[in-house]
């Protein structure tokens, strides 16, 4: 029994060892697993155990959002995962939010509001611009001659009243009857020119020859817009410029040569860009006329891609403004011409009708891309045009003052390179050509067409100027109406003299405003220097010695003034070639 049971002894042991076995091979198999993952860390840089002296094994690492288990169960994946169903099904499930940029949609939502808003606020600046323009065109035909009829009055009967104020007549006085001689002269050299042989020989070149002919009368009508100008200030400059004076020119009857020289070529050169718009609009197949429109959007490639800045864009939109009713006037040139040699046929002018519609709507289109695309490109809002329109209004209002330095019809010449001298001289050419005046109804019908004429600008007028006060109130502009334009002498501040008016604390009181308005007489006695009229914007260009400190400070100010200065007096051609000042 003693033997039956040693011998049963290791058998139950070896049994107990087979029973063992499999939870000894699992331990042993975590204890593997155990040392991989020591030896896995190891190799990647890690310390086991780790520093901290837990014990515990190391957390898994996330990438990508992803943890190492997710790599391995992604690699366990199957072949059918990745199928092409999935790849389309994801692409037509996923989804975005547009709310994770904001701003970045709303400037673009912003964007299409301004390019939508464009056509309105630009022909609100256009009709506002073409009737200035219509004034001033209107000024040459009704109150040109009765000025200069009062002038000349005023001259024959200055012996019955004696000399006032040392002068024969005033400046103003002056510079009308210069206008009015220049206009009778050359209208009567425009005699001597022949519409009728002009007209052929035009007709007779090729389609391309005109169309180059075309472009190179534009850019010549440019050049002398920008010359003429200044031709016409020298001379009434000259001309009223104080005697007291050193003189310093080569004296009035060259500058009145050259003035007429100038008027009377612009005035050919207007006179064929009428015959050669004439010619397009005889043409049979209508060739020369659409690439004479396809020239305006040749317009756009040349101005949308630049950059522009607010003053250079008030430049393009005042040579619009003169563009278009200079285009205005040539249509009503080529239609009395057309309706002339149709005996005036009314049939004629529904034939020339279509024409000219188009004509007028491919510049309109043209303009409003072109505005549109500008703005878009330059982050300008629609507003700016309301400032333009605010400024144009300025110096119609500034015009009327009693301080005023110039004509309003000198002004809009200015500021957008529009003289009517040149236009009036042909269109009064044209007139008494194609419309012949006999018997004493035709002259009475003559008579009433001119106080037709005089009672439209005396209205036009008054709307303009009702209107041109809306606009500078708007804008805030109606203080710099009632300050003098202030005095300086070339190299000095201007606000040094103002000095002076400061009280012992350094405090300027109201003696300063009220002496810098007693101190404009109606005729000043000069010095012998010069002295050069400045509008009231340039006080924003210099400050005191005193000052300087303040100007750091006032930073963001003087910068938005410096803005409207430049806006104000900004004429045209100032800055060429779309330059950045």
């Amino acid at each position: 029994m003693a033997g039956v049971a040693d011998a049963a002894a290791p058998g139950s042991s070896g049994d107990g060892r087979r029973g063992g076995a499999p939870e000894q091979q699992q331990q042993q198999q975590q204890q593997d697993a155990g040392r991989g993952e020591q030896k896995s860390s190891c190799s990647s840089g890690e310390s086991w155990p780790p520093a901290g002296g837990s014990g515990q094994p190391p957390q898994r690492t996330e990438t990508l959002g992803f943890y190492e288990s997710d790599r391995e169960r992604k690699k366990k994946r199957s072949v059918s995962d990745l199928s092409l169903l999935r790849f389309i099904s994801a692409e037509l499930t996923r989804g975005y939010f547009l709310e994770h940029n904001e701003a970045k949609y709303t400037e673009r939502r912003e964007r299409v509001y301004t390019c939508m808003r464009i056509p309105r606020e630009l022909e609100k600046l256009m009709f506002f611009g073409i009737f200035l323009c219509l004034d001033a065109f209107l000024y040459v035909f009704t109150l040109l001659p009765l000025r200069v009829f009062l002038a000349l009055f005023q001259f024959i009967t200055l012996p019955c009243y004696g000399l006032r104020d040392r002068r024969l007549l005033q400046p103003a006085q002056v510079c009308d009857v210069f206008k009015g001689v220049i206009l009778v002269i050359c209208y009567f050299m425009m005699h001597y020119v022949d519409y009728s042989m002009m007209y052929h020989l035009i007709r007779g070149q090729s389609v391309i020859k005109l169309y180059i002919i075309y472009n190179m009368l534009e850019v010549a009508d440019r050049l002398f817009s920008s010359f003429g100008q200044d031709i016409l200030d020298a001379l009434y400059w000259t001309a009223t410029e104080p005697k007291e004076r050193k003189r310093a020119h080569i004296g009035v009857i060259p500058h009145f040569f050259m003035a007429v020289l100038y008027v009377f070529l612009h005035a050919i050169l207007i006179m064929v860009q009428a015959t050669t718009l004439n010619v397009a609009f005889n043409s049979h197949n209508k060739s020369l006329l659409t690439i004479m429109m396809s020239n305006n959007f040749v317009e756009i490639k040349g101005s949308v891609f630049k950059k522009f800045e607010k003053n250079n864009l008030f430049q393009m939109s005042n040579s619009d403004i003169k563009e278009r009713f200079t285009n205005y006037v040539l249509l009503l040139i080529v239609c009395l011409r057309n309706m002339e040699q149709f005996s005036w046929n009314p049939d004629h002018l529904w034939v020339l009708f279509p024409d000219v519609c188009m004509v007028i709507a491919s510049e309109i289109a043209v303009d409003i891309v072109k505005h549109a695309f500008i703005t878009k490109f330059n982050d300008i809002t629609a507003d700016v045009y309301s400032e333009y329109r605010a400024s144009l209004a300025f110096d119609l209002v500034s015009s009327r003052q009693k301080n005023a330095y110039t004509d309003y019809s000198d002004s809009v010449s200015r500021r957008m390179g529009f003289i009517p001298l040149p236009l009036a001289v042909l269109l009064i050419r044209v007139v008494t050509s194609s419309i012949k005046v006999q018997g004493v109804l035709a002259y009475a019908c003559v008579v009433l067409f001119y106080c037709g004429l005089i009672s439209l600008k005396v209205l036009n007028s008054i709307v303009l100027l009702g209107k041109s006060c809306q606009y500078v109130k708007e804008a805030k502009m109606e203080e710099k109406l009632f300050n003098p334009p202030p005095t300086s002498t070339p190299g000095k501040p201007l606000s040094k003299p103002q000095s002076k008016f400061k009280s012992p604390h350094g405090i300027p009181t109201d003696e300063s405003f009220s002496a810098s308005v007693t101190n404009q007489p109606v005729h000043q006695k000069e010095n012998p220097t010069s002295l050069l009229v400045t509008s009231n914007s340039d006080q924003f260009l210099t400050t005191p010695d005193g000052e300087d400190k303040d100007i750091s400070q006032d930073n963001s100010e003087l910068k938005h003034r410096s803005s409207k200065k430049d806006l104000l007096e900004i004429d045209r051609f100032t800055i060429c070639g779309n330059r950045i000042d």
